[in-house]
């Protein structure tokens, strides 16, 4: 964290755009920790996002993101140190991801975004080892997107705050998809590897399709979903 905030929070302080720093943790202290960390150094990014389900840590973070009340403890824990955006990150990787993103709302956390990685493994057939060094790890890319947009839908209708849709977008009919499912906003994750300017290609393409159909704004979508 420290190398961070020495060599990289400096130049993002540069850039003319909005930036939110992403924070994960063992226990509840290095989550504070960090976060308290990056509020003394005078970032201008706007917030955070709490990785509370990241499956590739062996212990620790993922029992925040399975159990409600854990998650409610730590986003109130959090809530006490900052007034910048706090988003919970949850994790597909539980029975009623709703509960969770509840907890979330109620312990102050200012949006949900959903969903992070879904628990996978590969397996080496001639070594008979896994693949992965800590044999499971998070799948992501468009294989993970119905899943995602189910989840969406779920939190949905469980919140009142913002949600931000993440899994496997990679065109303009993909966003609109998750707005439709309940997305206030949607994240980019692994098409930026492959594309890293599809952020900008899409919102020209999503304005061109809201004014095909004279859509006014893309928040008129959000939750329309016919059923």
């Amino acid at each position: 964290v420290e190398e961070y905030c020495k060599n990289k929070l400096p130049y993002l302080n540069t850039l003319n755009t909005n930036f939110i720093i992403n924070i994960a943790g063992y226990a509840i202290r290095d989550y504070v920790e960090t976060l308290q960390m990056l509020e003394s150094n005078n970032g201008s990014h706007a917030g955070y996002e709490i990785n509370i389900s990241c499956p590739n840590v062996k212990e620790g973070g993922m029992e925040f993101g399975v159990d409600p009340i854990m998650t409610e403890k730590l986003t109130k824990e959090l809530r006490k140190h900052t007034d910048k955006i706090l988003i919970m990150k949850l994790s597909p990787n539980v029975t009623r991801i709703e509960d969770i993103a509840k907890a979330a709302e109620d312990g102050g956390a200012d949006c949900v975004s959903a969903i992070n990685t879904l628990v996978g493994m590969g397996i080496d057939i001639q070594t008979r080892k896994p693949k992965i060094n800590t044999i499971f790890a998070g799948l992501s890319g468009p294989a993970i997107k119905p899943v995602a947009l189910a989840n969406v839908f779920k939190i949905y209708k469980a919140i009142k705050i913002p949600i931000i849709g993440i899994g496997g977008i990679q065109s303009v009919d993909d966003v609109i998809e998750f707005i439709l499912a309940g997305a206030d906003l949607i994240q980019i994750g692994t098409l930026n590897y492959k594309d890293p300017g599809i952020g900008v290609k899409l919102v020209s393409e999503l304005e061109s399709y809201l004014k095909e159909h004279n859509i006014e704004s893309i928040s008129e979508l959000k939750g329309q979903l016919n059923i």
